[in-house]
Parts: C-alpha cells; structure tokens; sequence
C-alpha cells in the first residue's frame, strides 16, 4: 500500500513554468501571424457597413430630389439643400371642351381659379391640404406662394375628366403655357425638406463627429442658415459636399445635384457620391 503511494506525483514547480513558458510563445506566435487577419476581418466588416450606411443615405436623398418641384432647389453653402418634394402631378384643363355637354372646369390663368379639371390619371389622390403648383419658373416663386394654391377638395372623374381639383382661389403667374400641375403634400404644415450636414470632422479615435439629417419644414421665404433638428439619416460623418447646378446642358432644362459623402469609424473611411439628374421644367 506504501509502495504504490510512493508512486504517485504530480508536477513539479519546474515543469509548471515550462509549460507555462511553452504556451505564452506559443500564444504569442499565434498572434503575430493571426491578428492582422483578425484585424483585417473586422475593417472590412466596419467598411461595409459603413458603405451600406452612406448608400442608403444618399439613394434616399437622390430619389427625393428627383420628385422635386421644378426650380424648386435652393441651397446655402454645401452644407445643406432644400427643396420640395411632390407627390403626383398632371395635366390640367386649359381651355373648355367643344364636343361634351358635360360642365367642364378649364384653369384660365388671366384671372383667379378655385377649381380645375385633371385630364390625365393621377398617380396618388391628392389630400385635402395638399399644394397644387403650376409653373414654377423660378425657384423663390413657390416660397413666397406665387404659383401654389392650397386644395381645399377633390372630385373623381367624369366623362370629360380624370379628377377634379378644387383650390383657395388663386391667380398662377402668366407666361406659362405647358398645362402641368404638381401636387406637394403638405405633410402637416410641413412641405419642404431640406438635407443638412452638421458637426462633421474626425476625433481623436478616429470616428466621424458629424451626421446626415432630413429637416421637414413650413414654407419659408430664404434659406439664411441650414436649419436644426430633422431625422437621422447616417452618424459618422466625416465630411459630405452638396454641390446644385440649376441650369446642366444646352437647353438648361435640366438641373443636376452633386452628393458627396464621407463617413469614418476608427480610422477606417468611405468615401461616396452621387449625381441626381432633376428636371426643371415647370
């Protein structure tokens, strides 16, 4: 019995910082050769992310600006761009039918108008609130309310008309002769977007301070000083530029707008733009 308890041993103190020795550079080996790749793996989770934040950001801005009222767009700076969106739009009656004998409502645009006649089908059916526009040839025009009228009701169609519109009476500029109309929801008093860029720049971690924001707003005369407040769009931000061109080409029909965005996350960095072609015929 003594025997065989004499046998019995565990490790010795040696033995112990061997194997302790042992697994630290065998640990340290792995290490070397394994966290780059490590590393690697996580900026490239970080930039793909990153990639799929400003992607989103700015197809929703291009697919708002592209549904802009014509001449609509105003910025200040390249920090942030207004403009307003619209909903639907057509083509209105512009002068009275001779064959039907069904009661018709053209749009005479010499003398105030409270009601007119849709001739083409309407994509979404105008609110109660919502903005008819009609030629906005320049882009202060629609602030100031010279070529929007509030809709005060809608009617379906007739054997002359897809729609009819009723509106707070109101005479559109003249000089304006294209027979289109635009609808803008009025989104509870507040019809305009602007997109703004604040607070960008890199800290000391190397993460973006900055943000993306979607500001809803009432209609306003200027545009002094890119506003507060909105939804968030991306966080990150390490710079963004919105450039506007209003007259792109020959036929200065058609504006176009410039994104830029940068964003940054521990020293990892995308950078990303987009153009939006945006018709400015009224």
């Amino acid at each position: 019995m003594s025997g065989l308890m004499n046998e019995q041993r565990g490790f010795s103190l040696v033995e112990l910082i061997v194997v302790i020795v042992l697994t630290g550079v065998i640990g340290g080996s792995i290490m070397i050769f394994f966290k780059p790749t490590i590393d690697a793996y996580f900026d490239a989770q970080r930039r793909a992310e990153l990639t799929d934040l400003a992607d989103t950001a700015l197809q929703r801005i291009s697919r708002d600006v592209r549904s802009a009222v014509p001449n609509s767009i105003r910025t200040v700076g390249s920090a942030c761009f207004e403009f307003l969106p619209t909903s639907t739009g057509g083509r209105y009656r512009m002068g009275a039918d001779i064959v039907s004998a069904v009661a018709d409502q053209p749009l005479e645009i010499t003398q105030p108008v409270s009601a007119f006649d849709v001739l083409s089908p309407l994509s979404v059916q105008p609110a109660v609130g919502d903005w008819v526009v009609i030629g906005n040839q320049n882009t202060g025009d629609v602030y100031a309310g010279d070529t929007r009228a509030q809709i005060t009701a809608s009617a379906g169609g007739n054997a002359v008309r897809e729609a009819s519109l009723e509106i707070v009476a109101h005479q559109f500029p003249p000089g304006y002769d294209g027979g289109r109309f635009v609808v803008v929801p009025d989104n509870g008093g507040a019809p305009a977007v602007v997109y703004v860029c604040s607070g960008v720049g890199v800290d000391a971690a190397g993460n973006g301070t900055g943000s993306l924001r979607r500001v809803r707003r009432a209609f306003n005369g200027t545009l002094a000083a890119c506003p507060a407040g909105g939804d968030v769009l991306a966080t990150r931000v390490s710079a963004c530029n919105f450039i506007y061109d209003p007259n792109l080409g020959a036929t200065q029909q058609s504006g176009f707008v410039w994104l830029q965005l940068e964003l940054q996350e521990a020293s990892e960095r995308v950078s990303m733009a987009y153009g939006a072609h945006v018709s400015n015929v009224p």
